[in-house]
């Protein structure tokens, strides 16, 4: 029994990567192949029986991982991002919500058939959305900054917010089934209880420990793992005096944290993303395993058009009263109201109360489970797949990756960055080097004050809309950090490496640099065109220089016309794609192509 356990526990590890690797290959939230993995594993296969791994520390599991995520995405939710926003938000989180419960309400009571007190419990499970599918789909769809900050603050906060709600409901579902009446003063007395608690021990919890932080009391080797002590603390005794406020606390205690003066979470917020990455990939397998076709059966078509009822009318009538009069285009309101999917929050809290009300026999109970995924599988399906396709035809998604980052500010690098920017390329050009900085914003570059692989600039540094990288750095060992640093993010193929010296075998021959040829980076330019001699033609007044090809003027008369002169830089066709002179590859263009290359003066002689 013991060995089995240890087994399951791997292969949910295993397969939970596979689909997160798979979900980043093709492009699409990985909750879509997390949630077939686990019907797969479960329903159609039987291998996977979550209650018979886990038994009664299943849920306690569940709760504390649902913890542990909402306090991550709350580290992030940083006041100063939604700036002329916060309307937007109050209201998708007030009046939207209301409106939002209120016709998920209804058309789950005239739908699907339950009874108005069942239907009033979903319609408050579905009111939330989630970090744990907005944030990777926003990666995936890569919408405009206003569009994403209103849905990642969306759904971070309103997953307490459903929770809190759910648990009313709850109540008031449990007091009528067990003693026949339910007091209204009861309920509101248990609202107000759960916000004040919530909102108080997050609070405090945030405050002291952000003075902690601050004050630099705690080591650094102990600063995560005291964090996740204290979530766990937090979340566990709000939900002792209050039922359910945890949630609420953890999130009040990382919008705190995330906002406190002088209070630095980079590196806490590292180790959360790992963690709840982790996390997800594993709930979303467990529960999805624990579904029941047969249930699904018993709930129909009526489900489908349940699902169809809250994607095209309660989710854009939400948005449209919730962004009345904000300044907001239509383009990016249609894209906020198509963009909701059902997160994990909503599996696992409807999971819970579905055994609690199938306990003391509340008709139907047992069909929330399959109809919390049916909501979950068909706005993730559907969002996932079109979103980005919606956001591109509307204008409102981010360009394309066809930018470049290039490490290093200094004279070769910006040299290097005018001529992609006269191409219509953009660049973003970083170093450490004030001086540097300088002269590139002087000469109207887009810069990062900053180590390009410091822990600053993997919570800073802004890559939407680039997709290569080139090292210009006469630092070797900077040059290869930095190519090791972006190659997870834009792949080995994208990485360009310049040379800081000529590099010889035994023989004396010259050679690629081996670290490029170590981690498949490409080496620009020719082979004794090395950092170096880029600075020394520069400092020689050689100037950059674009030449047409044509049928009447090939590559051959170009290089019979500069010779040595020139130092040819990249190629760009009428299909603005753009090609790098590389070491490895023997480029010659054609006809129609544009070559810029670095051209030195002619000699006096020569002009005479």
């Amino acid at each position: 029994m013991h060995q089995e356990t240890v087994i399951a526990l791997s292969a949910i590890g295993i397969i939970a990567i596979c689909c997160q690797w798979f979900a980043w290959w093709v492009k699409l939230p990985a909750i879509v192949f997390l949630l077939i993995a686990g019907i797969v594993l479960g329903p159609l296969t039987g291998w996977l029986n979550p209650e018979h791994l886990f038994g009664h520390l299943l849920f306690p599991m569940v709760s504390l991982s649902v913890a542990i995520i909402l306090f991550e995405g709350s580290l992030t939710l940083k006041f100063e991002e939604i700036r002329g926003l916060q309307k937007v938000v109050r209201n998708m989180l007030t009046i939207g919500v209301a409106t939002t419960w209120a016709a998920i309400t209804v058309g789950t009571h005239y739908i699907i058939g339950f009874a108005w007190d069942l239907s009033l419990l979903f319609g408050a499970l579905m009111v939330v959305t989630g970090p744990t599918v907005i944030v990777p789909m926003l990666r995936t769809v890569r919408p405009n900054a206003t569009i994403s900050n209103i849905l990642r603050w969306e759904g971070i906060v309103i997953d307490p917010l459903g929770a809190i709600l759910a648990v009313l409901v709850f109540e008031v579902i449990v007091s009528v089934q067990l003693q026949g009446h339910a007091s209204f003063g009861h309920t509101l007395y248990m609202f107000g209880k759960t916000i004040f608690i919530g909102t108080a021990i997050g609070a405090i919890v945030g405050y002291l420990f952000g003075l902690v932080l601050r004050k630099h009391l705690l080591p650094e080797y102990l600063h995560n793992v005291a964090t996740l002590t204290l979530v766990f603390a937090s979340f566990a005794l709000a939900n002792q005096l209050s039922e359910e406020s945890g949630l609420l606390t953890v999130t009040v205690m990382g919008i705190w944290l995330a906002n406190m003066k002088n209070v630095s979470v980079e590196d806490i917020l590292d180790f959360k993303e790992s963690l709840s990455i982790l996390l997800i990939s594993g709930l979303f397998i467990l529960l999805a395993a624990r579904l029941d076709f047969s249930q699904f059966a018993a709930l129909g078509w009526g489900a489908v058009i349940l699902f169809l009822f809250i994607q095209l009318f309660a989710r854009p009538i939400k948005v449209i009263i919730a962004t009345y009069n904000s300044g907001l285009t239509w383009q990016e309101k249609f894209m906020v109201s198509w963009i909701g999917p059902r997160g994990i929050v909503a599996a696992a809290v409807t999971a819970l109360f579905a055994l609690r009300l199938q306990d003391i026999g509340v008709e139907n109970a047992e069909l929330l489970v399959p109809l919390a995924f049916t909501i979950i599988i068909g706005t993730v399906f559907l969002q996932g797949s079109t979103a980005r396709f919606f956001a591109t035809r509307l204008g409102v998604a981010n360009p394309d990756d066809n930018g470049y980052l290039i490490i290093g500010a200094n004279p070769v690098a910006r040299m290097l960055a005018r001529a992609l920017n006269e191409n219509g390329f953009n660049t973003l050009v970083t170093d450490g080097s004030w001086p540097n900085i300088k002269s590139a914003r002087m000469e109207g570059l887009d810069t990062y004050y900053g180590n390009a692989v410091s822990e600053h600039a993997d919570r800073h540094l802004d890559l939407i809309g680039l997709g290569q990288v080139l090292t210009l750095t006469p630092q070797k060992e900077l040059n290869a950090l930095a190519g090791a640093r972006y190659r997870s993010e834009f792949g080995s193929n994208n990485v360009y490496f310049l040379s800081t010296e000529v590099e010889k075998d035994n023989d004396g021959e010259e050679q690629i640099s081996r670290t490029a040829v170590s981690h498949d980076y490409h080496v620009l330019f020719t082979n004794e065109v090395t950092y170096s001699k880029l600075a020394s033609l520069l400092s020689q007044n050689a100037k950059i220089k674009q030449t047409n090809l044509s049928d009447s003027f090939s590559y051959q008369d170009y290089q019979e016309q500069y010779g040595k002169r020139a130092t040819p830089l990249f190629a760009v066709n009428a299909k603005r794609q753009l090609r790098f002179f590389t070491r490895e590859e023997d480029f010659a263009p054609d006809a129609a192509w544009i070559i810029t290359s670095l051209i030195q003066e002619e000699p006096e002689q020569n002009r005479e």
